[in-house]
């Protein structure tokens, strides 16, 4: 049974190369067709070659600056010279496909014009956009890298943008991060501020109390009191007696105020301390920078187009050409059995 099964497949295998060579004339007039057809149509007077060029960057793991370089309980993921991680790259990403870089790259190039969109178009900045996308090309490497690819028609354009790019995802993140950082150091400096004027308010306080006699209240309250005893059990009514109760009456109406406004002060100048390492790093922040990538390389202008592949083109022309007109070959015979028979 098998081997009456495996010569009739052979049979009909036979019977297809037959049938194939019989009509091998319009076939390959065809296949011919589509070669020279395919050579032409993907010549650079059709469709005009494009030079590519590429960035690699690697996101780094630092945002804030103040605790990657001040902080004494600092972490790898602050660190700045750690590479970032998935989430990292990803928020690179976004960055880059933001309407910030893209808008700032279409105008700097004037890529309307370049791209050669028609201004009376329906919509031109829909076209404008498709055809930015269609040509820059952004992805997260195997290895938490970012790659930024460009093609152009210009070798020297697709390498200025690739690099402006770079360049621009760098500054709008450091913008973005600058930006928050800055209303973060106006809280703390007006906290900081606010603090320093009320210490010196209270520093006031205290030196006007000091020019009545209160310099320390209950070291001065323990000493006159047992001055007192002594000179009562002395002289219940002498002289310094007197001068002793005025001293304890001054104390008690300056004495309260002085030891809340001193105890305030020490509290003050405790919550000093901790306000005043937050405003040196949200300051560190909002003033200084660095860079938000480690950059690979740089983007050249390539010495070859990478688009189109021509030979390729001509290839799968071909190739799917033969098999086209191979099925149709089939099914025309087909249908003609089918119209005898009937």
């Amino acid at each position: 049974m098998n081997e009456q099964q495996t010569d009739s497949n052979a049979f009909k295998s036979v019977n297809l190369i037959i049938f194939l060579w019989s009509h091998k004339k319009p076939i390959l007039i065809v296949t011919l067709i589509a070669a020279i057809a395919s050579m032409i149509f993907s010549a650079p007077f059709f469709i005009p070659p494009k030079f590519q060029s590429q960035v690699v960057l690697f996101p780094t793991s630092t945002n804030s600056i103040s605790k990657a370089l001040l902080s004494q309980t600092q972490t790898l993921k602050q660190d700045v010279l750690q590479f970032g991680e998935e989430e990292d790259a990803e928020q690179l990403l976004q960055v880059l496909n933001s309407s910030k870089i893209r808008d700032r790259i279409i105008q700097k190039y004037n890529l309307k014009r370049h791209y050669d969109i028609d201004k009376n178009a329906k919509y031109p900045q829909t076209l404008l956009i498709k055809e930015y996308e269609s040509n820059i090309h952004y992805r997260r490497t195997e290895n938490m890298a970012v790659e930024i690819t460009v093609m152009d028609i210009d070798p020297d354009t697709s390498a200025l943008i690739c690099n402006d790019i770079s360049a621009l995802l760098d500054s709008v993140k450091i913008f973005m991060q600058k930006e928050r950082a800055l209303k973060g150091f106006k809280i703390v400096q007006a906290e900081y501020t606010e603090l320093l004027a009320d210490m010196q308010a209270k520093e006031d306080s205290l030196t006007v109390l000091r020019k009545h006699g209160i310099h320390d209240y209950e070291t001065q309250a323990e000493m006159i009191n047992r001055q007192m005893a002594i000179e009562i059990a002395r002289n219940p009514n002498s002289l310094a007696v007197k001068s002793l109760k005025l001293m304890l009456d001054t104390l008690a109406i300056y004495g309260g105020p002085y030891v809340s406004i001193r105890d305030g002060l020490e509290y003050e100048k405790k919550h000093l301390t901790e306000i005043k390492a937050k405003y040196d790093e949200a300051k560190i922040d909002a003033e200084e920078e660095l860079p938000q990538t480690f950059k690979v390389d740089s983007a050249y202008p390539a010495e070859k187009k990478s688009y189109p592949v021509r030979w390729l083109i001509v290839v799968i022309s071909t190739f799917g050409s033969l098999l086209l007109m191979i099925f149709l070959t089939i099914i025309i015979d087909n249908f003609k059995s089918i119209k005898i028979h009937e």
